[in-house]
């Protein structure tokens, strides 16, 4: 009988290949039809970057690939830290923290179908106004897919806000706050400038990692910049994936190099960045101790307001497609639909019930297989006392790190090597590959947090080390380890390009079918979906939230972790 420990040791070196492993073969695998080699390649040759360089649309997409990506981490960015400086731990702030919340499951499909229902020409912003002045048709405006991808940014700040302000809430505590806002403040500094003044640059160096992978999404989306942005031309990722999926085999080398122009132009766009950092850190000197203030009330105002019209813009865009799955008839300017019916549901909903059960079963083992794998780690590190230094943090965020663009075409390799017929077990493993970090990463503060008091009593009465896991620590963390389980699948339900890509167009889940509908016009099945792919992201949450209060219903200090 093979030991525990024995399969314990080597967790961290695996879980380091499922993460690394597949992005570095991929990168090969991309790399190769891009000069020409590979299975049909026609041997050394630059024709596929000549293609894309003569691309009409090449410069365009670029553009809106950089500026959407720049803006909405920017744009993200700032509303968080406005919201932290202003009214962190004000009750307004916890009604703030309670609106975004919720937000975090919220799929980026979904999210961005809603938020184009509410912000087209037709959608309910529109309609305030054409009641108020007798319109009876639409204005003749581009707003949604708009050629300089405004929209998409607006979409992807609303969408990337609550995430990086759950991140540096967990940063808050790692930089002591309340004494460094106590030293500014009695220096003579306003609330907000002594929070940026004292805190923020703190708080960024421990999100530094989380914001570097929200530009790179918002760079290298596929699916909100489907819904949300510019087709003519694409954003440069979505061009990429259009000549992916093109019948043409030979299509697939310029794919190639144009995911490889993506990579480029994301490496070109870090660095930027990264010099971004040393000179606002310069100006942010000087500025210290220059002791110039901020505008008080307008900084706290802007924030609320910002971060309040964001929560308020996703959850109206979902109340807009529930509103639109059960319409019967809906005429512009109408505010609300002539009469509700069920029939989108009993057309759509026996498909959409098999899509679902496809797509949970995808999110339910890619989550399995992440959860074991991080607990192993985490218990690997504390038995045997490994080290988590930076490197590791590194690697964890590696998949998210690198574009999808730039490493997914290149795993084709593996099936075109296999065969076919292995398209789901392929996208499970995709899926881990993007769920696995966020697993670990939520489940890695409750886990080593763990009071190793308990872990001594029961060796004292005789426990072994892998009893002390499963009968203490793993009943006591039962809250947390959901969490990081619905989490998990919270991601794997949004993930589209992996499933698309790696499933060959024979895998369907919710996110494939929403972001395929976007291109139709037929908005009472964009709700149908696009609220089924939400309700698949939140039904794990609510199973978090009520199973450790069904189990330890008894025991209240249990029932949070």
């Amino acid at each position: 009988m093979v030991s525990p420990t024995k399969v314990l040791r080597p967790l961290p070196l695996l879980t380091a290949g499922v993460l690394a492993g597949p992005v570095l073969l991929g990168l090969f695998g991309t790399l190769l039809p891009a000069f020409g080699l590979g299975p049909l390649g026609p041997g050394l040759r630059l024709s596929a970057f000549a293609a894309v360089r003569d691309w009409p649309g090449l410069v365009d997409a670029m553009a809106v690939s950089v500026t959407s990506g720049v803006l909405s981490t920017i744009g993200a960015l700032a509303i968080a830290s406005l919201i932290l400086a202003g009214w962190h731990g004000t009750a307004a702030f916890r009604w703030l923290e309670r609106l975004l919340s919720p937000l975090l499951a919220v799929p980026h499909a979904a999210a961005a179908l809603g938020l184009a229902f509410l912000v087209a020409p037709s959608g309910w912003l529109m309609r305030l106004p054409a009641l108020a002045l007798g319109w009876d048709v639409p204005p003749d405006l581009l707003i949604v897919q708009d050629r300089h991808g405004l929209t998409l940014t607006a979409g992807l700040i609303a969408k990337e806000l609550p995430f990086l302000l759950l991140m540096m809430l967990a940063a808050l505590g790692q930089v002591d706050q309340a004494r460094r806002m106590a030293v500014a403040r009695s220096l003579g500094a306003g609330r907000v400038a002594a929070w940026f003044k004292a805190v923020f640059p703190g708080v960024y160096a421990q999100v530094r990692l989380p914001v570097l992978v929200v530009l790179v999404y918002g760079m290298t989306n596929v699916d909100v910049a489907t819904i949300l942005g510019p087709n003519t031309p694409p954003s440069l990722s979505v061009q990429v994936t259009r000549w992916m999926l093109d019948p043409d085999l030979g299509q697939r080398s310029v794919a190639a190099a144009a995911a490889m122009v993506q990579g480029g132009l994301v490496l070109m766009v870090l660095a930027g960045w990264v010099g971004g950092e040393r000179v606002t850190a310069c100006l942010g000197r000087r500025w210290i101790w220059s002791g110039l203030s901020l505008p008080e009330g307008p900084a706290r105002g802007l924030g609320l307001i910002l971060a309040t019209v964001s929560a308020i813009a996703v959850l109206a865009g979902i109340a807009a497609l529930a509103l639109w799955s059960v319409a019967a008839g809906w005429r512009f300017p109408d505010l609300a639909p002539d009469a509700l019916t069920l029939r989108s549901w009993s057309r759509f909903g026996p498909e959409m019930t098999m899509v679902a059960a496809c797509t949970m079963e995808i999110a339910a083992l890619s989550t399995l297989i992440a959860v074991l794998l991080a607990i192993g780690c985490l218990e690997a590190e504390h038995r045997f006392g490994l080290s988590v230094g930076q490197r590791a943090l590194w690697l964890l965020y590696l998949p998210l790190l690198i574009p999808q663009v730039a490493f997914l075409p290149g795993l084709l390799l593996i099936p075109a090597t296999i065969g076919n017929g292995y398209e789901m077990p392929m996208v499970i493993f995709g899926h881990v590959i993007f769920v696995l970090p966020y697993v670990f990463l939520s489940l890695s503060g409750p886990f080593r947090a763990w009071d190793g008091r308990f872990a001594r009593v029961g060796a004292g009465l005789g426990a072994s080390p892998d009893r002390v896991l499963w009968s203490l620590r793993m009943p006591m963390l039962l809250a947390p380890v959901l969490t990081a389980a619905a989490v998990g699948m919270a991601v794997s339900v949004g993930q589209y390009l992996p499933t698309l890509l790696l499933g060959g167009g024979r895998v369907s889940t919710l996110a494939t079918e929403a972001v395929a509908l976007a291109a139709g016009g037929d908005r009472r099945a964009i709700g149908v979906w696009g609220l089924g792919q939400t309700a698949a992201a939140f039904g794990p949450f609510v199973l978090a939230l009520a199973i450790p209060a069904l189990v330890f219903r008894n025991r209240r200090g249990l029932r949070h972790g």
